[in-house]
């Protein structure tokens, strides 16, 4: 499957503004990445396309390399000192490592690496030297992430970090390069409340402006005056990311050991039993049409999915062997790849629904209960306590499913809770050990503790008249949030503006950027959408039913606008809580 949105643009980028912009007709060139480079490479880029364009092999700059003085390189490198100091010492040397250097930025060099490349023998094989503004990876379509998984620390732990500055420039500055990469100059807007906010809004609107002023075609288009970022706080919807979800996607990650994309299970069949690894990623067609699904609803279209390809194949299927798919591969060898795809997505799709059975069915309609505080008959929440007091008792539910249901009981609440209350709480349900996960959503702003906090409450919900699965009522605030700015019903107090966008001249031609050159001229149909679009960034982690949120939305205007959402890093509800847990430790600094 062809990648699509940001996937497509960034991948478009790589290959026309680096790779094609430096390469010779019958001259091979060496690729050398650093960590941050790999993962955006590896994100949006097949190996072959890059092969294919003259590219021999791929190196990464912190490992031990062969020379090859015969060839050029090509450094797509981030500019932190690491990958600079490796690039010097490739030709510190008599013997230079490679013929000549091509150097890509991923964004702007700091002035002092800048001089120290100027100072070195590096300078005299450089025959390029750009920055491609490419900060971010694109996680799916609709997704992107800066790649850092201890953002909720840096923002939000008690002791004062003198990284915190540095920190919030540098996320600002992977903000811009996405709205560079994507030529939005939107509005900015924050969530009024938490200083964090505004601040990181303010930082992104500088360094917007510097983009713009490098790339006046930024933003340019009769609808692109309409387009916002959104910067928001973890703490304005603490209730998405400890849910249990039902949908395909979000519940796979939070019940099953998916560990960076890859689900590892064991083949069941006729012979041998096989260990199986299988990426969950855009590429796989089925998983991008199952994975927002309700996971009632998966198995159900996997099958008639399945019965669909094998009738178009001319195989008789009945419903016995369609359980059997090692019977139907030994019949069609040829169709192994799809087939073999239909059964890890009954595989996964049984694995949830097993770990469902198991613990979860009572469990979810109380969290359910608790987010929207009445039953499934639309009739409040009498006596919540009643209700969660024998989840606490049960010895077979595991320390971080209570506390997952002790923090909805707690927003339920909306004030918080008395801290005597707390600590029964916490002894009925046997967590002391983990007791700090709730007490560390102070640091949030959320209302733990019965008047301690500022008394930040839950924003008013909007009434959502759709049927829904029972076990699934809850939608995610930022839902509420997306529609009403798209429809321009956000309130402009609680969500104020940076500065009014600016009015844009359409009429004026576009220049061509000093830093990018002319390869944005050759545009093709991913690279352009005249439409508006939404830009979120959750400060803190972004949970998986708010990302499928995005998509919803964006389907919903008929593709008029598009919403993108992104955040630090991807959370599991697991993920989450252990984030939450190290707020008041120190950290590691080896790791």
């Amino acid at each position: 499957m062809a990648p699509s949105g940001l996937k497509a643009v960034v991948g478009e980028k790589i290959l026309n503004g680096v790779i094609k912009s430096v390469k010779k007709d019958g001259e091979w060139k060496v690729l050398i990445v650093d960590h941050m480079s790999m993962r955006i490479l590896s994100s949006c880029c097949k190996m072959s396309d890059i092969l294919a364009e003259g590219v021999t092999i791929v190196e990464d700059i912190n490992k031990r390399r062969e020379p090859i003085s015969s060839l050029e390189a090509i450094y797509l490198i981030s500019p932190v000192e690491k990958s600079v100091h490796a690039l010097i010492n490739d030709f510190k040397d008599t013997a230079f490592t490679y013929k000549a250097a091509h150097i890509f930025f991923t964004d702007t060099c700091p002035d002092g690496l800048f001089a120290e490349i100027g100072r070195s023998r590096v300078a005299k094989v450089v025959k390029t030297l750009k920055e491609i503004n490419v900060a971010f990876l694109p996680y799916e379509s609709q997704v992107f992430s800066v790649d850092d998984p201890t953002s909720l620390y840096s923002f939000y732990s008690l002791k004062p970090t003198v990284e915190r500055d540095k920190m919030m420039e540098n996320l600002a500055e992977q903000i811009a390069t996405l709205c560079d990469t994507l030529k939005e100059y939107p509005a900015i807007r924050y969530r009024k409340g938490p200083e964090e906010n505004a601040r990181l809004a303010d930082e992104v609107y500088q360094r917007l402006n510097a983009h713009k002023a490098d790339n006046p075609s930024m933003g340019e288009g009769a609808d692109k005056a309409r387009s916002q970022l959104l910067i928001v706080d973890r703490g304005f919807d603490p209730i998405s990311p400890i849910l249990h979800e039902l949908t395909f996607q979000a519940m796979a990650y939070d019940l099953l050991d998916i560990k960076q994309d890859i689900y590892n299970y064991k083949t069941t069949g006729i012979g041998d039993v096989k260990d199986r690894e299988v990426l969950l990623d855009e590429d796989d067609e089925l998983w991008v049409q199952l994975r927002h699904m309700h996971i009632a609803d998966v198995t159900k279209k996997v099958t008639e999915l399945l019965r669909n390809f094998c009738e178009s194949k001319r195989m008789c299927t009945d419903n016995a062997n369609i359980k059997d798919l090692s019977l139907m591969l030994k019949k069609m060898p040829q169709y192994q790849k799809e087939l073999s795809n239909y059964s890890t997505h009954l595989h996964l799709a049984e694995a949830c629904m097993k770990k469902f059975k198991a613990s979860l069915d009572k469990l979810c309609e109380v969290e359910q209960d608790l987010a929207m505080g009445t039953n499934a008959e639309g009739e409040p929440l009498k006596d919540a306590m009643k209700s969660i007091v024998p989840v606490l008792l049960n010895n077979e539910i595991e320390a971080y499913d209570k506390i997952r249901i002790i923090l909805l009981y707690i927003f339920h609440k909306k004030k918080g809770i008395g801290e005597e209350n707390l600590a029964k709480l916490i002894q009925h349900a046997n967590i002391q050990a983990d007791s700090n996960i709730i007490t560390n959503l102070q640091n949030l702003g959320c209302n733990i503790i019965e008047g301690r906090s500022a008394g930040v409450t839950l924003p008013e919900r909007k009434t959502r008249t759709e049927s829904t699965y029972q076990l699934s009522r809850w939608t995610p605030i930022i839902k509420d949030v997306m529609e009403n700015a798209i429809e321009d019903k956000l309130d402009r107090k609680q969500w104020p503006f940076i500065s009014d966008p600016a009015p844009i001249n359409t009429t004026q031609t576009a220049v061509s950027s000093a830093r990018f050159g002319h390869w944005h001229k050759n545009k093709s149909p991913t690279e352009y959408r005249s439409g508006p679009r939404l830009i979120i960034f959750v400060i803190g982690g972004v949970s998986h039913s708010e990302m499928r949120s995005a998509y919803e939305v964006t389907r919903a205007t008929d593709g008029k606008w598009e919403v993108l959402i992104g955040s630090s890093h991807i959370l599991t509800p697991t993920s989450f809580l252990n984030d939450l847990k190290s707020l008041d430790q120190v950290p590691n600094p080896d790791c």
